[in-house]
This record gives structure tokens, C-alpha cells and sequence, in this order.
């Protein structure tokens, strides 16, 4: 008979990389919406920087946010090597230097992963922020790394455009997860339906 436990963990686990799946996939098609300018004056739009097109414009990482969401709420449900073989993969996708992100991913997860107890009672502000704070390391620890290889990256406009619609959204990515799947973060000393502390 399977542990009724086991089989939740299970259940949220493969869950987590459906999503994972999905989020990769749809980065995949060729979703560009086309070169349609903005409707101002070609005054004003030839002094405007290329990046601040809306077709230019990077989208958020939705994964990296899921999976920061999954750590803070359940970190229980995400073990180190899933992140750590999602984001790799991710790596290889989207053709980055393999491992890089990562390793750089499972460095402010894991950071975040051993605060859990002790932000357990923090309003979803405090939350918020931390989580906005460990996006924000994560990608100028990024570009560091990838400057002090001289390796060709993206200007710092679409990067922290990027990393700003990151930190947007985790409040209704989480509300979402909450809502739709009850992952919300464990209050000190809860149990769960069976008896056990979370």
C-alpha cells in the first residue's frame, strides 16, 4: 500500500513538472507578434531605444518564479536535483551556457529553501520581497558572471525589464498556485491530514 504522504509529494512533484514542461514548451513556438510600432509620432519613436519596443520586450520567467513560489510555500514537494535538472534543461533550450543559470537557481532557492521555518509567519509582503530581493541576485549575479567570461549578453534595458515582470507577477502566480492547488506556506507547528508536522 502507498503511503498516503509519499503519494502526495508524488502528486505535487509531477505536478510542478507538467508545469515545467509547459512553461518550455511554449518558449519554444515562435509566438512574435511582428514589427508593429507603437502608435507615436516617428519623432518620438526614433529617439526611443530598440529595446523599448513592445515586440523587443522579454517576457517574464515564469519558470523561475514557479519554482521560487514551490520553494517558499512546499519546498517539501521540489527536492534539489528537480530544480537543478529543470533549469538545465532550460539552460539547453534556450542556449545559454549550460549550467550556468542553473547552478546560479539552486544557489537562491537553497537560500531561500533553508529560511522556510523562520518565514513561515511573515506577512506575504515580507515574502514578496524576499523573493523579489533573491530574483534580482540571482540575475545581476548573472550578468557578472557571464561580463567577467566577456560572454555576449543582452543590454541591461531588456534584462531588467525581464527581471522587474519576474517580480510582478509572483503575487498572482502564487494566489494561483494557492487557489488552484492549496500550496500555501505551512503555519509554525501545522499538521497535515495526517497527523504529521509539515
Amino acid at each position: 500500500m502507498v503511503d498516503p504522504r509519499s503519494a502526495t509529494r508524488f502528486g505535487y512533484r509531477s505536478l510542478f513538472l507538467a508545469f515545467a514542461a509547459l512553461i518550455l514548451f511554449f518558449r519554444l513556438l515562435p509566438l512574435s507578434s511582428g514589427n508593429s510600432p507603437w502608435p507615436l509620432p516617428t519623432a518620438v519613436l526614433e529617439k526611443m531605444p530598440d529595446w523599448l519596443y513592445p515586440y523587443e520586450w522579454p517576457g517574464q520567467d515564469t519558470l523561475l518564479c514557479l519554482a521560487i513560489v514551490w520553494v517558499l510555500r512546499r519546498p517539501d514537494f521540489i527536492p534539489v536535483l528537480m530544480i537543478a535538472c529543470v533549469f538545465f534543461l532550460d539552460d539547453l533550450l534556450s542556449m545559454r551556457p549550460p549550467g550556468l543559470w542553473a547552478l546560479i537557481v539552486l544557489v537562491g532557492t537553497e537560500f531561500l529553501r533553508s529560511r522556510e521555518l523562520a518565514t513561515r509567519d511573515l506577512p506575504f509582503l515580507a515574502e514578496w520581497l524576499m523573493a523579489g530581493a533573491v530574483i534580482a541576485a540571482m540575475t545581476i549575479s548573472n550578468r557578472l558572471v557571464l561580463a567577467l567570461f566577456m560572454i555576449p549578453q543582452v543590454s541591461l534595458g531588456p534584462t531588467f525589464l525581464q527581471m522587474a515582470m519576474t517580480v510582478l507577477i509572483y503575487p498572482l502566480l502564487a494566489y494561483a498556485m494557492q487557489i488552484a492547488f492549496d500550496l500555501r506556506r505551512a503555519a509554525t507547528g501545522e499538521v497535515d491530514e495526517f497527523g504529521q508536522r509539515i
